[in-house]
C-alpha cells in the first residue's frame, strides 16, 4: 500500500540506520560535542559505537545541544514544498528544548503554505523506547495511515511502550543536568547499578537499583515478565540497545528467553547523543507491555488528569 505521509525522525530514537533509512523518511540529527569539534548524531554512519564509547572511557567527555531552529526550518520547509502530509515524532521535551523550537518553526511553516499539513508528535520517549515507537510507526505508515492518523496512533501507542535501562554509573547523566547530583553521590557511595526508565512526563526517573550487572540484568528479565501480560505473540517484539557491552546483551537475551521463548529481537546501539549521557556499559531494552498509565498510583491519576485539563 503506497504511504499516505512523510515521516520526520530524530537520531534520539537509536535505531541501526538501515532500520530508518526509506523513501518519504528524514532523519533529523542532533548535534554533539568532543574534544575534536560537533559532530552529528548519524546512527553511528560516521564513526564506531566502539569507537566513541572507548574514547568517553579513555578521558573524553562529550556534551550535546538542541537541534538549531535553522536546522528544523530547512528540514520543514523541505516537506512543505514537497506538499506531502508529514509527521514530526519528536525526541521527549523532559529531556531537550528542541522539542520547544520544533513546534515553533511548525507555526512559521504552516502559516507560510496554507493547507500543507504538518505535526509535530512528542513521543515523551528517549532512546530504544523512542525507537520503538518509531519502528512501529514506520510499519503502519507502510499499511496506508494518513497524517492525521498517524498522530492519533502515536499518541496513544506512547502509553504501551515499555523500558528500562541500566547503566554503569550516573556520573555522565550528573554532569549533563539530567539527574540530581546527590542522587549521583549516593548511587557512587553504594556501588550499585542505577535502574532507570522514562516517566509519562518523559523525564528520567530512578526505579531502583542492582549489586553488581549480574544482578541488574536479571531484574531487566523480571521487568519484561510482569509488563509483557496480556500482549499478542506479533507484539512480542524487544529492543535491546548498549553502549558498547555486547556480551552483557547475550546475557540478558538468554535472561529473557527463559521467559519467552519467542521473542523476535532487534539489537541497536546507543547512539553518541543518548550515549554522552550515559556512558559506557548502558544495557536497555524496550517492548510493547501494559498501558504504563496503569501503573499511576491514585494520586499520580488525579495529578496528571488536572495537568492534562
Amino acid at each position: 500500500m503506497r504511504p499516505q505521509c512523510n515521516l520526520i525522525i530524530d537520531s534520539c530514537c537509536d535505531l541501526p540506520f538501515d532500520v530508518v533509512e526509506d523513501e518519504g523518511v528524514t532523519l533529523l540529527e542532533f548535534p554533539y560535542l568532543t574534544s575534536g569539534g560537533e559532530r552529528s548524531d548519524d546512527l553511528f554512519k560516521s564513526i564506531s559505537a566502539h569507537e566513541f564509547y572507548e574514547g568517553m572511557r579513555n578521558g573524553e567527555q562529550p556534551s550535546t545541544a538542541q537541534v538549531p531552529l535553522v536546522r528544523f526550518r530547512e528540514v520543514f520547509e523541505r516537506a512543505a514544498r514537497e506538499g506531502v502530509p508529514t509527521v514530526y515524532l519528536s525526541f521527549t521535551r523532559g529531556l531537550s528544548g528542541s522539542f520547544d523550537t520544533a513546534l515553533m518553526v511548525r507555526d512559521q511553516i504552516v502559516a507560510e503554505y496554507p493547507g500543507f499539513e504538518l505535526y509535530v508528535v512528542e513521543t515523551c520517549l528517549a532512546s530504544i523506547a523512542e525507537g520503538l515507537l518509531v519502528y512501529e510507526a514506520l510499519r503502519e505508515r507502510s499499511r496506508g495511515l494518513t497524517a492525521s492518523q498517524m498522530v492519533e496512533w502515536a499518541n496513544e501507542a506512547k502509553y504501551f511502550i515499555n523500558e528500562m535501562f541500566m547503566v554503569d554509573d550516573l556520573d555522565s547523566l550528573r554532569r549533563g543536568g539530567r539527574i540530581p547530583a546527590s542522587v549521583a553521590l549516593a548511587g557512587a557511595k553504594l556501588d550499585v547499578k542505577p535502574m532507570l526508565d522514562i516517566a509519562l512526563d518523559g523525564k528520567l526517573s530512578l526505579v531502583g537499583v542492582a549489586r553488581g550487572r549480574k544482578k541488574g540484568i536479571k531484574q531487566l528479565a523480571e521487568f519484561y515478565k510482569k509488563r509483557i501480560e496480556s500482549v499478542t505473540d506479533e507484539r512480542r517484539r524487544v529492543i535491546i540497545g548498549h553502549s558498547d557491552c555486547p556480551k552483557d546483551v547475550e546475557r540478558l537475551k538468554d535472561e529473557l528467553r527463559k521467559v519467552d521463548e519467542s521473542i523476535v529481537f532487534l539489537e541497536t546501539s546507543i547512539g553518541p547523543v543518548i550515549g554522552s549521557h550515559v556512558g559506557p556499559g548502558m544495557l536497555a531494552l524496550a517492548f510493547w507491555g501494559v498501558d504504563s498509565r496503569e501503573m499511576l498510583s491514585i494520586s499520580e491519576r488525579i495529578a496528571s488528569r488536572v495537568h492534562r485539563d
